[in-house]
């Protein structure tokens, strides 16, 4: 289930002896940057069973807040103790504050860190699990920018969680997509790294996404808008996702028939496929799927909505790489959003300046300005505000280093990886699936005045 209500459902997971040790909510909010910056539960990795809460944190405040050498063991504890008295098998992995102190020299004053201190500093860590991590660190413009920005969050993670447990090698793919597609098809067979993080670049992803081959390292992959392929997980939150997260919300109040318009291309169907069976869990229907030219203007997609679909509930538009201006044009000529139809949009919307046609819309989307329990840390350490490429990559090197703590360095399998419970990060609840694809909890806005309203903290959906 998508819907998770997070902080509710932490604390409803603690056990009574560290249900006694947690601060009020807001206190224990105000203090947890300066210990533990993630909770990772890997549900049932050896067992298959599943908890009826889903993935949920596991603070342990006193194990926070002890000494390095007491943190790991009183994790470790917790993770004993989680294995022999539940059917979930889970994992703390904790960290003290200071571990992540005393790197900030190396970022520039008000951004990511140099080219030249990245590229300085490409081996972090001493554990005995080799993990590949493919970033553009050298790239022009904001390519670069975002990757330095992804180096900075791996690095808090192997300060906080990682150092002992893996040794991260940060490869720099310059972002040229023929030399990180080189890069990474060595990186999955050399047979040294057990899990490669990256690349960024789509075309290179894709192709990985097309190589077969059982025994290769899974890849957490970092570009956007990719699709998912077996063993190549997408990391970041796609269209078709936040689409299905907004149909779903929407359902859950009630609505029952939807219209989806949609791009036509390559990525119709995904988006297609991902609102239908997020409907279908409440017992709502897709109506009709309508596929659309950002060259035809909106009229013709909108007419052939009223041809053949009559009093839908909810639409829910699409636009890709392109603007959902024309199609909104359109629905508003015919009084939608109103009394009775409901309009949905996508993160996709948010890469342009806030429309006035966006007016009334519902959108599901990682919440920009809060990138979880690692947000004042990492400002604190680094001198600039962390965004969402700091935040997946933190959660991709603290999800290995979480799996090498508990099952190993063999333990990067599809069993682990594709558990249906999912895994808590930086940037929200997700889990990722056989086909590759991710589905991820996220806040669900509604527009208003030109700004994000906050409707519910989080969406519902798996």
């Amino acid at each position: 289930m998508m819907a998770m209500k997070a902080r509710a459902e932490a604390d409803a997971s603690a056990t009574p002896a560290q249900a006694a040790r947690v601060a009020p909510q807001a206190d224990f909010r105000h203090k947890r940057w300066r210990a533990l910056v993630l909770a990772f539960v890997v549900a049932a990795a050896a067992s298959g069973c599943q908890s009826k809460s889903g993935a949920s944190d596991v603070l342990d405040p006193s194990a926070i807040a002890a000494p390095a050498g007491q943190a790991g063991n009183a994790a470790a504890q917790q993770a004993s103790s989680a294995t022999q008295g539940s059917p979930t098998q889970t994992l703390a992995a904790q960290a003290p504050a200071t571990q992540g102190a005393g790197t900030a020299n190396s970022a520039t004053v008000s951004g990511p860190t140099s080219v030249a201190a990245a590229k300085a500093n490409l081996t972090l860590g001493t554990g005995s699990t080799k993990v590949t991590m493919l970033l553009p660190l050298s790239a022009p413009g904001s390519t670069g920018e975002n990757g330095r920005k992804m180096y900075d969050g791996a690095r808090l993670a192997m300060a906080d969680l990682g150092d002992k447990l893996l040794t991260l090698t940060i490869q720099d793919t310059r972002g040229d997509s023929g030399y990180a597609k080189d890069l990474a098809v060595k990186a999955i067979t050399s047979g040294t790294a057990k899990v490669v993080v990256g690349p960024s670049e789509l075309a290179a992803t894709q192709h990985l996404a097309k190589l077969s081959g059982s025994k290769r390292p899974p890849v957490l992959a970092l570009a956007d808008n990719f699709a998912g392929g077996p063993g190549v997980y997408s990391v970041r939150l796609s269209e078709a996702d936040s689409a299905a997260a907004g149909a779903a919300a929407i359902a859950g109040k009630g609505a029952r028939k939807f219209v989806l318009m949609v791009p036509a291309g390559a990525d119709s169907s995904a988006v297609e496929s991902r609102v239908a069976n997020a409907l279908s869990i409440y017992g709502a229907t897709l109506a009709v799927t309508l596929p659309y030219s950002p060259t035809d203007g909106g009229d013709k997609v909108v007419s052939d909505m009223g041809s053949l679909v009559e009093a839908p509930d909810a639409v829910v538009v699409a636009c890709g790489d392109g603007s959902p201006a024309a199609v909104l044009a359109a629905l508003k000529a015919k009084g939608i959003p109103g009394k009775t139809v409901t309009l949905i949009g996508t993160d996709r919307w948010l890469e342009r300046p806030m429309d006035p046609l966006y007016e009334g819309a519902y959108i599901a989307t990682l919440d920009q300005s809060e990138t979880g329990p690692i947000a004042d840390r990492f400002k604190a350490t680094y001198n600039y505000q962390p965004d969402v490429n700091v935040a997946y990559a933190y959660d991709m090197v603290a999800l290995s280093a979480g799996i090498a703590s508990s099952t190993g360095p063999d333990g990067f399998n599809k069993q682990v990886l594709e558990n249906a419970t999912g895994f808590r990060g930086s940037t929200g609840l997700f889990r990722f699936r056989s086909d590759g694809s991710s589905q991820r909890s996220m806040p669900f806005f509604k527009v208003e005045k030109g700004q994000l309203k906050l409707v519910e903290k989080q969406t519902s959906g798996f």
